[in-house]
């Protein structure tokens, strides 16, 4: 069935034929003077209708084409089959709370569509689906509202109605508010039921674990982790690391009510070889859901030796008591340097003749201390600052700063080095502050729980053992930290314009860290303890200033990779340091690599050099999928080559006890004209959905007014026209 559908207001109708008589008469006045030949009357035929066409435009003229649907409508059930829907918190009565998935299950069994069935066609499926542990394909889990609404509506025009039956929590693909816009448009109701409660219940969530990918044997790995609080009540409670079924480290910690809380539970490995290790919460008696207490990892435990190179003028305590704690350390290979000028370089066992002159023989150390020595004669010179800029910047090594009384590391301020430095020292006072009386380091709210200050098992014991070390009696005069720099311990007393001074900071910089210590009374710790705080305290300086370089290395040839935890669709940074056969620095050659996904799929890497002269090189990938990913670096002019796993985790975006984002799912009943209710409302919406009337006819309409071929018609027509006036001579 056909029909015309115009949109013009009486003003306009008026105008267009008020404008189409006076075409009319001017025609037929140029007719009669024209003595009424034919070849006039043709042309002013011509013109009228081209007039016609135009007048005609001006009503907004639609053609309607209405077809009725012959097959029978159709009602389609979406389930949300995501992984949330695990999440246990329907509550039937007071005594009865299942999972939202259970509910879902028991309603399908009962098949509560049935009364639809009388005057429609039902159709149930899900949606989002959790995909299996070992299925090799790159879907990714989560929940796609959207998705699922315009399927189903790109594939069945009968539409009489949607009902979805999701909780809500969509974290995939376009809001779910695009799909119910084109429901809309075409007069398609979607009706939601929103599984869940709107409001946690009473839970506790070990919601992440961010654990490193490996660890050195004998050295304390910080494994942090976030846990939720869903009781309005504090939580006393025990966050326990078992690798197998024995506990092997715990953090006490305590959850303030309706909190999220970030700690670090410290695991110091006494086994080398690659641990499965658990982390877990303790199940409260009234705990909703049980089954998101615990997260499973896996972290590598190695043996290595990691190299440092300690630089001095005169052997001060602070530099004897760090060099014993060094030399002493299993997984240390130490040396030193002493320049002190006017008298020879410092001879004997571990000890090095001159400063490492060229970069090969400098890109083996993997943190430099650098103790109170500046830029001078018989000192370090500026092409020895520029190269250890490089060798922090490029090849990820650590730089520590120990200041002493005679304050030539001042002399780092107008060097290559001042870039690197955490602190701006006050030049005013160059040779430092000495005090009279006994001061302290006082650990900031960063430093509480850092790896590197961290002396005891939890934070609570960490801070009592700093508050009892041996104090110190000089410091450096430091104004502020630079930005970008943590600050993990300040004075106890000694304050300025910008609050107390820090004299413990770390900042990266380029691929490397950089930590300034800014007391030498680190040796006093000793005290009444021997080597027990201050062993520990440098030896995690090390490690941790050296983690990054040793992610995997083989001979001449070391990768690493940003970030060191990476997750599926995230950008992987990768540098490889290459050294060619004679052990310098690549400076001429090309790396190049695959990496094969979990799937078997393989693809190419391309290393682009890295100036500078470090025979650094870089790439990236962006990993579609989670899994282990096997990656081969090869340089054939200096005939090295590595293979290594990558370890890539699934973003976790499926979180057990979560509420339901019922906001979600009114809004998209509002939009499309439907009806929202929870589990308790199915009956009334099965009712409402099928008293809806018969889908209207299906209509398409064809709008003349802006149709271009319409428009090209009455071009066409005027062209015509005058071409015709202009052979009949009367132009």
């Amino acid at each position: 069935m056909n029909r015309w559908s115009f949109a013009a207001s009486i003003p306009l109708i008026v105008t267009g034929a008020v404008i189409w008589l006076v075409a009319a008469a001017l025609s037929f006045e140029n007719w009669r003077r024209r003595e009424r030949n034919r070849t006039t009357l043709m042309l002013e035929i011509l013109r009228m209708l081209a007039v016609t066409m135009l007048c005609f435009t001006l009503f907004k003229p639609e053609l309607v084409r209405q077809s009725n649907i012959t097959q029978r409508p159709e009602v389609a059930i979406l389930c949300d089959a995501s992984g949330s829907m695990q999440t246990r918190d329907v509550s039937l009565d007071a005594d009865t709370i299942m999972e939202r998935q259970e509910w879902l299950a028991r309603k399908r069994a009962e098949k509560f569509w049935a009364p639809l069935e009388k005057n429609a066609g039902v159709v149930v499926e899900d949606f989002s689906p959790v995909p299996a542990e070992d299925a090799k394909t790159d879907i990714e889990e989560g929940t796609d509202i959207n998705e699922a609404m315009e399927r189903v509506l790109q594939r069945d025009r009968r539409l009489k109605a949607v009902l979805l039956l999701s909780d809500g929590d969509w974290n995939l693909g376009k809001s779910p508010v695009s799909a119910a816009t084109h429901f809309r448009a075409q007069n398609i109701p979607v009706f939601t039921l929103a599984t869940g409660s709107e409001k946690a219940l009473p839970d506790v969530v070990l919601q992440q674990v961010s654990a490193p990918s490996y660890g050195l044997l004998g050295e304390q790995i910080s494994i942090p982790f976030k846990v939720q609080n869903h009781f309005g009540r504090e939580i006393r409670t025990t966050v326990s690391l078992y690798n197998m079924n024995s506990e092997v480290a715990k953090k006490d910690v305590v959850l303030p009510p309706f909190a999220l809380v970030q700690d670090s539970v410290m695991w110091s490995p006494q086994e080398l070889g690659e641990f499965a290790l658990a982390l877990k919460v303790p199940v409260e008696k009234d705990e909703s859901l049980e089954n998101n207490n615990e997260q499973d990892f896996r972290i590598s435990v190695r043996a290595e030796k990691l190299n440092v190179l300690v630089v001095e003028t005169t052997p001060r305590w602070e530099y004897r008591f760090l060099r014993n704690a060094l030399a002493r350390d299993p997984g240390v290979d130490m040396q030193c340097v002493l320049l002190h000028p006017g008298m020879p370089a410092g001879e004997g066992r571990n000890y090095l003749d001159k400063f490492p002159d060229n970069k090969e023989a400098l890109s083996k150390y993997d943190v430099v201390f650098l103790g109170d020595v500046g830029i001078g004669p018989k000192e370090l010179t500026v092409e020895n600052a520029e190269m250890l800029k490089g060798l922090v910047e490029q090849q990820g090594s650590g730089l520590v700063f120990l200041p002493g009384a005679a304050g030539k590391e001042l002399t780092f301020i107008q060097s290559p080095l001042s870039d690197l430095l955490p602190v701006v020292f006050d030049t005013a006072k160059m040779k430092g502050i000495s005090l009279p009386t006994e001061s302290h380091l006082i650990l900031t709210g960063a430093g509480k729980g850092h790896l590197l200050t961290m002396l005891a098992g939890d934070e609570d014991k960490n801070q009592n053992v700093w508050k009892n070390l041996p104090g110190f009696y000089w410091c450096a005069a430091v104004e502020k930290n630079r930005p970008g720099s943590e600050v993990l311990a300040v004075h106890s007393a000694l304050r300025n314009a910008w609050g107390r001074m820090p004299l413990l900071v770390t900042r990266p910089y380029g691929n490397g860290k950089v930590l300034f210590m800014g007391t030498d009374g680190a040796w006093r710790w000793r005290r009444g303890v021997e080597d027990k705080y201050h062993y520990r305290f440098w030896g995690q300086v090390v490690r941790w200033m050296a983690h990054q370089r040793h992610l995997a290395q083989g001979v001449g040839i070391r990768l690493t990779f940003s970030p060191e935890d990476p997750r599926a669709g995230e950008t992987v940074y990768l540098q490889s340091t290459v050294l060619d056969s004679s052990g310098y620095p690549l400076e001429k050659g090309s790396v190049t690599g695959t990496i094969r996904s979990p799937k078997g799929n393989q693809e190419r890497l391309e290393f682009s050099p890295v100036a500078g002269g470090w025979g650094v090189f870089k790439t990236s990938f962006v990993p579609p999928a989670g899994g282990t990913y096997k990656i081969r670096i090869a340089c054939e002019e200096a005939q090295r080559n590595l293979e290594t796993d990558l370890v890539v985790s699934r973003p976790k975006r499926e979180k057990l006890g979560q509420p339901a984002n019922v906001a979600a799912m009114r809004e998209i009943a509002d939009i499309t004209h439907g009806i929202a209710g929870g589990v308790q409302d199915l009956e009334k919406i099965i009712q409402q959905i099928s008293v809806l009337p018969e889908p209207q006819p299906i209509e398409k309409r064809i709008r003349l007014w802006c149709n271009p071929w319409w428009g090209a018609s009455i071009l066409l027509i005027f062209v015509l026209y005058w071409t015709a006036r202009k052979f009949a001579g009367m132009i």
